[in-house]
């Protein structure tokens, strides 16, 4: 499958000549504009493709079960679906991957949802590959999630300020960019540090924060890829710096926001697609050199700081109807307390997460299986259905689907569980086949032996 032509402008840092002479202009120079001018990997969601279809079909004959043949149409008919959220694996990736999986088995546990292969990618795309540091930072990454119980915070943990910190902060995830991508939009500019730690304090916000990434993780990308048809796993950010600068970056200020950047590129890497920084004026120009000292390099690639005049930039990824007003937007969402309280997005349509919902109760053997609606629904996420995609030449909403494409995506994997355990009993079979034969030929030899013995006494 050929690549999009849109690719190929990310694949390189600031997308274009023009890009980087834009970030010249705004405040870098031209000199940190060239060592960001390199290629890096390109977005993450361009690993995934449908693979060949004479491909489909590798197992050797005497492995594969009847049920293969006896479900085929049920099958196919609801492999749409399951492409959509898993994925295809590129053939190079999944060599890699399935190395790497190797690699860390002796530390840990070779089971759970924390070893799927899209987990394992990102953290090995990270790392460029080298799979001693990606194991390393891997690794680095459960202890994480166990010593701060990140499964907990999930299930247990409830924001009751939420409120009054989106009145003090306003930030939040509003549509999907022309490629299908969730959008999160934070007006930091417009925060009192002091005002919100006394709502809040840095422990708890960091915990919420951590609660939206597996949000973002195991809703919001799986509602994104069936709404576009195509596999989300990144995600399109606008960061307003409007009226930031150095007095901005207290104490508390900075203990945040290194907490908040190391959580997420150590723990959640390769989540960011694109992040545009608006409204970025002498004083944020100033507090930017320091900050750029936090961010790796694979994260800087991304970024593209940018003054009053950014709305050019903005639309050319995100269309009108998904940017909010204050950022030159059609979008105000005024029947839900404004945009950046209206959590607008594929997540809350609820054709799409009752698809979901089928889906993932269907496998019934993870251990973490990824967040539903109803595990994230609170008072402040409003259920909305409005439009919020515009991803081109799109094929017919999911509202359109086949019912019973949801009965057989269930029915699929239950299906697929099946034959796994029915083709590794066979293998198994076959390996004791073997053995008996080679039993039999070392008792044969044994008894003629015994029988040459006694001719000879």
């Amino acid at each position: 499958m050929n690549k999009p032509k849109a690719f190929l402008k990310d694949i390189f840092i600031g997308g274009s000549r023009r890009q980087s002479s834009n970030l010249s202009r705004e405040g870098q120079s031209s000199s940190s504009a060239k060592e960001t001018d390199k290629i890096l990997h390109p977005p993450i969601e361009t690993y995934w493709y449908l693979p060949p279809q004479e491909e489909s079909n590798k197992a050797p004959k005497q492995q594969r079960s009847r049920l293969s043949f006896s479900f085929k149409k049920r099958l196919r008919k609801s492999k749409s679906l399951q492409m959509i959220l898993q994925g295809s694996h590129d053939p190079k990736d999944q060599e890699k991957v399935d190395s790497f999986r190797d690699f860390i088995f002796p530390d840990i546990p070779l089971s759970g949802k924390q070893l799927d292969y899209h987990t394992l990618l990102r953290f090995l795309r990270m790392r460029d590959y080298d799979m001693v540091k990606a194991r390393e930072m891997f690794l680095n990454y459960l202890k994480w999630r166990e010593e701060f119980r990140v499964d907990a915070i999930c299930k247990e943990f409830k924001y009751e300020e939420y409120r009054e910190v989106k009145g003090l902060y306003p930030h939040g995830f509003h549509g999907v960019d022309r490629y299908g991508r969730p959008i999160y939009i934070d007006r930091v500019g417009m925060v009192d540090i002091n005002k919100l730690l006394e709502v809040t304090t840095i422990e708890r916000f960091v915990k919420y924060h951590i609660s939206e990434q597996e949000k973002t993780l195991n809703l919001r990308y799986p509602a994104c890829s069936l709404a576009a048809k195509k596999h989300i796993a990144s995600t399109t950010s606008i960061l307003d710096v409007k009226d930031v600068g150095m007095s901005n970056f207290s104490k508390p200020a900075r203990y945040l926001f290194l907490e908040i950047q190391k959580i997420d590129s150590n723990y959640y890497p390769e989540t960011l697609h694109r992040l545009f920084i608006i409204n970025a004026g002498s004083g944020f120009k100033v507090l930017w050199k320091a900050i750029r000292a936090f961010l790796d390099q694979r994260t800087l690639a991304k970024i593209q700081v940018l003054g009053n005049n950014y709305l050019k930039n903005l639309v050319e990824v995100i269309d009108p109807s998904n940017l909010p007003t204050f950022l030159g937007g059609n979008c105000t969402c005024s029947e839900h307390g404004g945009c950046l309280s209206s959590d607008k997005g594929p997540w809350n349509d609820p054709e799409i997460t009752d698809i979901l919902q089928a889906m993932l109760e269907a496998d019934e053997q993870c251990d973490n299986p990824p967040a539903t609606r109803d595990t994230f629904d609170d008072a402040e996420n409003v259920q909305i259905k409005d439009v919020y995609d515009v991803t081109p030449e799109r094929e017919p909403s999911i509202g359109q689907l086949d019912k019973a494409q949801v009965f057989d995506a269930h029915f699929t994997q239950k299906v697929l569980r099946i034959e796994a355990v029915i083709n590794d009993t066979n293998a198994k079979i076959q390996k004791l086949e073997d053995a008996l034969k080679d039993t039999k030929l070392v008792l044969q030899t044994l008894t003629e032996h015994m029988e040459d013995l006694k001719r000879g006494l």
